[in-house]
């Protein structure tokens, strides 16, 4: 009875270890196509980054512009109010 034991409990633990080893390389094998999907999206952010580069100089030129044509209204929107009193 005693062998019968041991022999059982030796059994559990090979079977229990081969479940856990069998986990274990699904999670492996989840985390390296994870992994490759990472690099794809880090090399699809980098491509934006760089496509992207130009904006920030160019929206500055477009608010410079826009702020001496917001200027230039002012002085049109005076002179429109004077001809239009004037009338």
């Amino acid at each position: 009875m005693r062998t019968l034991l041991i022999v059982l409990t030796v059994t559990e633990i090979v079977v229990f270890v081969g479940a856990l080893a069998v986990y274990l390389i699904a999670i492996s094998r989840s985390l390296r196509r994870i992994s490759q999907s990472l690099g794809k999206v880090t090399f699809g952010v980098r491509a934006i980054e760089t496509q992207c580069a130009s904006v920030g100089p160019s929206v500055t030129r477009v608010n410079e512009q826009l702020t001496v044509i917001a200027g230039a209204l002012e002085g049109v929107s005076a002179k429109a109010e004077r001809l239009g009193a004037g009338s």
